[in-house]
């Protein structure tokens, strides 16, 4: 789940869409896709804004060869945007991809929602409400925050109000430049399953154990 709102201008939008190609394209990620239980991950890759703005840019996608890694990777750079404001409504993001997670064709161990944003709640369902019932049904929300001088608290907002569920853990950005470093960091994380340090996750969110999709 990927910011898309009017606050992401197009070079910062650009920048975003590199780092997550160019962060799957990297090795790493095909050696933790290899070496993870199931050897294959599903992923989809979502752009969201207002309480009713989402639109799937690559849709659920089972990735396990570098060949399926990279074919994924370029339709981020070639896809077009769809959304250029509708402001941030960060709880119905996270609902939406909790949603999907439920609704696509696969099954698996884990189901782990990736929201990134540059900022806070500013219409729709809080993130806090958002997060709450998302990790209620049994996912695990981490966050990636691009950080700027807007929102300075931006990475104790994530998390405080949207990381949560078993293992969540936060990776900010220091900006839109340092996106991909980020991305890499956090995807080789998550397709691990292995949790942050500690002052990466201040949600304490623990639902009743379920089988969860990654």
């Amino acid at each position: 789940m990927v910011d898309g709102s009017g606050s992401v201008d197009d070079e910062e939008y650009r920048l975003q869409r590199l780092g997550y190609a160019r962060a799957l394209r990297n090795p790493r990620v095909l050696g933790a896709i290899r070496n993870g239980p199931l050897g294959r991950i599903a992923l989809a890759y979502v752009e969201w804004s207002g309480a009713d703005l989402k639109v799937p840019i690559v849709d659920w996608t089972l990735l396990s060869d570098a060949g399926s890694v990279l074919r994924f990777a370029k339709q981020l750079e070639v896809k077009p945007r769809e959304l250029y404001g509708g402001g941030t409504a960060v709880g119905d993001a996270i609902l939406y991809g909790a949603r999907s997670l439920w609704s696509n064709a696969f099954q698996g161990k884990r189901r782990v929602i990736d929201i990134s944003g540059d900022g806070p709640d500013r219409d729709g369902l809080p993130a806090a409400l958002g997060r709450d019932q998302a990790v209620a049904q049994g996912n695990t929300i981490n966050g990636l925050p691009v950080l700027g001088e807007d929102f300075p608290d931006l990475e104790i907002f994530y998390l405080d109000n949207v990381i949560g569920g078993p293992g969540a853990f936060s990776i900010p950005a220091r900006s839109f430049k340092d996106i991909n470093s980020a991305v890499l960091t956090k995807l080789i994380r998550e397709i691990a399953g292995i949790a942050g340090p500690r002052h990466m996750q201040r949600a304490q969110i623990q639902p009743t154990p379920t089988v969860q999709l990654q």
